[in-house]
């Protein structure tokens, strides 16, 4: 484990690109069933590692994604390298090509959704989301002081459940080669309560603009819309338009809580306060 630790250079003409998505850039190996995904300029080479070090732990704990193989670098980028799954595909990318299938498909992403809320976290290698976002608050000033007073009070308030969180539940960050079903991007694995994920899943799926959805899941928001609503139903065991309300309303101050940090964590810079007056309401009275 500890050579893991060390970042090794490696020559990009050796693989050739094969995604990007937000924060990062992929390439595939071309001998080798490697992937390599690397941080765009500007992410430093400690929150490359601190991703690594929590895709292992995921990876030994049993949890089912590729197996992370060591930290590298192109010389100015930072990243890591992963265990390739030959023929596999998103299943946004299923979606997409395949839409006759999206019923199957989001059925499935609520099983194995419900599958990881489900499962007890090994809180001695896995952070607590509650306590990653009472950090954030308290160590950076990146909203208004009365937003960071809101969501201190709510994250002060809500429980601490020791289950499985994914940090970034969405279609794009699980995979099946038609064999083994994956979860990917899994650096933000913690424990906590389910709302940190499905208010993420929510937004991404009724707040997306066509332009994003294309770019970040080759679907329209439309199609997103349609996700949800086989997904929220299946995964919730209900189909009771009262229950399913009062759980999306339940969900908005996890969101308001949870996305300056997300924020933060892809751009690097806070919320345009725009966006800040509109999600603080989410918060409620």
């Amino acid at each position: 484990m500890n050579n893991m630790l060390e970042y090794e250079l490696i020559d990009l003409n050796e693989y050739v690109q094969t995604g990007e998505g937000g924060t990062a850039i992929s390439y595939t190996h071309k001998t080798r069933n490697a992937l390599a995904k690397l941080y765009k300029p500007g992410f430093e080479a400690e929150r490359a590692k601190a991703e690594f070090l929590t895709a292992r732990t995921v990876f030994e704990l049993g949890v089912p994604t590729p197996e992370p193989y060591r930290l590298v670098t192109d010389g100015e980028r930072y990243g890591a390298e992963y265990e390739l799954i030959p023929g596999k595909r998103s299943f946004t990318r299923i979606i997409s090509e395949e839409p006759e299938r999206l019923q199957d498909i989001s059925l499935t992403f609520a099983s194995w959704a419900k599958k990881l809320h489900s499962t007890p976290a090994d809180t001695s290698r896995l952070r607590s989301y509650k306590q990653v976002l009472m950090q954030f608050y308290k160590e950076k000033n990146l909203v208004p002081e009365e937003y960071k007073q809101r969501a201190l009070a709510f994250l002060e308030k809500i429980p601490e459940p020791e289950t499985l969180l994914h940090g970034d539940l969405q279609i794009g960050n699980i995979i099946t080669d038609g064999d083994r079903t994956l979860w990917i991007d899994v650096g933000e694995f913690s424990y906590g309560c389910p709302e940190w994920d499905l208010a993420m899943v929510w937004i991404m799926c009724h707040r997306m603009n066509a332009e994003r959805a294309e770019n970040l899941f080759h679907v329209t928001p439309e199609t997103m819309k349609a996700h949800w609503d086989v997904f929220y139903p299946a995964y919730m065991g209900t189909t009771d338009p009262q229950v399913l309300g009062a759980y999306v309303k339940r969900m908005m101050p996890f969101y308001a809580t949870k996305v300056p940090y997300v924020f933060d964590m892809a751009y690097h810079t806070s919320l345009p306060e725009a966006s800040l007056q509109y999600i603080i309401q989410m918060f409620g009275a």
